[in-house]
């Protein structure tokens, strides 16, 4: 058993085929924290509207998080595009488990991260990673590549390996919307005088230290399996979690000198309003109406 302070998962995107449900379930099985924030996409609400996949191994991931909540670990639910219905109940406590827009999250040495999907930045962002990449219907034929292509090396005896990950990795503007991405949730953190931002979205788990803040990103529970943790000394770090769990990456201690002073590349201007939105706490109503979901 693995005892963390806290622990940061999002994309789960149950209700689809290519949840990796069992890999969460085996992962929560084998992990005690204090705090766990499930950071948006959870539950795949537009996909569900096409077509519901909710096998057992779904179901017992949702009845996982309220034995977790019941039992006394803190559970903190931050709803994301795809599962926006339940921003509605942000401020509200279902079964447990405590639902926000945002948080703010103090680690064990005293840091303040804001905490937020990472939807918001599509604005600033101006695309979606899967158009950018080939398309939401090719992005839909490359996991079930990557569905068909483990399930071929399990019956050889081989552990999970992302094929659809290792694609995308190799599109080199898949890459500079990443930059991108992580570029606008550094600016919102320094902004908002916090000392990092974390959050999903992206479906690309990583690090990126500037001079004023750390981004993290926990990945997700589809392509890749990753979950942010956070150790009793309040340093972070990146799990993957499949047959042969291991440490992805360690918060870095030096800022990334691509981002450093004159060096970091300039992101369109951040409008002061979009800031002030991320940072305030925001006021959800029943009635509220939603930008489309880009991802």
């Amino acid at each position: 058993m693995r005892q963390y302070r806290s622990v940061f998962i999002s994309d789960v995107h149950l209700g689809t085929a290519d949840c990796q449900a069992e890999y969460l379930l085996d992962f929560l099985h084998n992990i005690r924290c204090e705090t766990l924030y499930l950071v948006g996409d959870i539950v795949d609400l537009i996909a569900m509207q096409r077509r519901s996949h909710f096998p057992d191994s779904h179901r017992k991931v949702i009845h996982m998080l309220i034995d977790l909540a019941a039992s006394g670990t803190r559970v903190v639910y931050i709803p994301g595009n795809h599962d926006e219905f339940f921003r509605r109940f942000c401020g509200q406590t279902l079964s447990g488990i405590e639902l926000k827009y945002k948080a703010v999250h103090t680690t064990a040495d005293g840091r303040q991260f804001l905490v937020c999907h990472g939807d918001q930045f599509d604005q600033v962002v101006r695309c979606s990673p899967l158009m950018l990449l080939v398309g939401d219907r090719a992005h839909g034929l490359l996991l079930r590549l990557n569905r068909w292509f483990n399930a071929l090396r399990r019956l050889q005896g081989k552990p999970y390996w992302s094929l659809a990950a290792w694609v995308k990795s190799r599109i080199g503007r898949a890459r500079t919307f990443i930059r991108r991405f992580e570029l606008a949730a550094l600016t919102v953190a320094e902004k908002g005088h916090y000392d990092g931002f974390i959050c999903g979205h992206i479906h690309s788990a990583g690090f990126l230290r500037s001079e004023d803040g750390l981004y993290c990103n926990d990945g997700d529970w589809v392509e890749h399996c990753t979950a942010l943790v956070e150790q009793e000394n309040g340093k972070l770090q990146l799990l993957h979690w499949s047959e042969s769990p291991s440490i992805l990456a360690m918060e870095p201690d030096a800022p990334h000198p691509e981002v450093c002073g004159d060096a970091r590349p300039v992101l369109d201007s951040v409008p002061a309003g979009f800031v002030e939105q991320v940072n305030r706490r925001a006021s959800w109503r029943a009635s509220s109406r939603w930008p489309r979901p880009m991802l």
